[in-house]
């Protein structure tokens, strides 16, 4: 067995790997040749989490489970706002082939899945991101649609002015953009062409009447039925998809929420954007459409992302062996 920690998996799951890699997973899930159950999560004490995710690539392909913690407070603290590992099984012998630091990969692999769907459905012009949120996939989200739109500038708000400002200024450095803090949401969101939440809001921190036409939306930050980043009305006038359909149903807040109080019909959600990325399912469709792509994270981004890793670590000399 191989254990390969958190900085093989950021040194080697670059954005040129890791987009590209994700879509392909997406288009996979869409095209039902990989397997998964939704995911199971334990609440636990001061909106921290525990959860579980199956899943296997498909018939003699790698399979396994990632386990996770999920502690927003975290990343204030200098740690990572979720710990935990994939363990990955040898579809041959079924025994354990690799652990690997699930962490830095769910915190790269979100972001490059926001990128792929930001590349098949904003504008071909968007050049203004807005980031609600200052933490990880804060972070993650501005390196990564920075490989997908040629960005001319960024704008953060979070509920603390100095932690925004600050986060305003490393990502601008990092990016060597024009990055500066909103003083409200809506000062944030008002004229960008591409908005990402990834906050832990348990109610709305994005309104839809404050978008302008041809916005497109990664709504990230909650994963599970019950906490929501966006109100119904941005649901209703948007063109809507999901990472994984059936995930998005069962606990996708924004969704359920909008359903619940007859905003939308169970048809509002087009499909999933895998489907988008293989031509399957039309994306945007006008230049003045509202696009919102709807992130629960899946498992077969993890695999995906995991046996990559473990497949360079066999003949890449990194990694630790263990005789398991």
């Amino acid at each position: 067995m191989i254990v390969i920690g958190r900085e093989d998996v950021r040194a080697r799951l670059t954005w040129d790997v890791a987009i590209p890699l994700v879509r392909e997973a997406m288009i996979a899930l869409s095209r039902g040749e990989t397997r998964q159950t939704l995911r199971s999560i334990i609440d636990l004490d001061a909106g921290r989490a525990f959860g579980v995710m199956p899943g296997a690539m498909g018939p003699g392909r790698v399979f396994g489970a990632k386990l996770i913690s999920v502690y927003p407070e975290n990343f204030a603290k200098g740690r990572q706002s979720h710990q935990g590992f994939v363990a990955l099984f040898d579809p041959e012998s079924g025994e354990v082939a690799a652990i690997v630091h699930a962490g830095e990969i769910t915190a790269i692999r979100t972001a490059a899945a926001s990128a792929a769907a930001t590349d098949a459905l904003a504008r071909a012009d968007a050049g203004v991101l807005a980031i609600l949120g200052y933490g990880e996939q804060a972070r993650e989200h501005a390196h990564a649609l920075a490989r997908v739109r040629p960005l001319a500038e960024i704008r953060v708000w979070g509920r603390s002015a100095e932690r925004a400002a600050a986060f305003a200024a490393e990502a601008g450095a990092a990016l060597d953009l024009p990055t500066h803090a909103a003083p409200t949401a809506r000062d944030a969101v008002s004229g960008a062409d591409i908005v990402c939440t990834t906050t832990a809001a348990a109610e709305p921190i994005l309104l839809g009447e404050w978008l302008s036409e041809g916005t497109h939306v990664n709504l990230v930050g909650s994963s599970r039925a019950g906490p929501v980043e966006c109100d119904e009305a941005l649901v209703a006038r948007s063109r809507f998809f999901a990472d994984h359909a059936a995930g998005v149903r069962a606990q996708g807040a924004e969704f359920i929420k909008a359903l619940e109080r007859g905003a939308v019909g169970p048809d509002h959600l087009l499909g999933e954007i895998g489907e988008v990325f293989d031509g399957r399912l039309p994306g945007r469709v006008s230049a003045s459409d509202v696009t919102v792509y709807k992130s629960l994270g899946s498992i077969v981004q993890d695999l995906a992302s995991a046996w990559t890793l473990y497949e360079q670590a066999l003949g890449g000399g990194f990694g630790t062996r263990v005789d398991f």
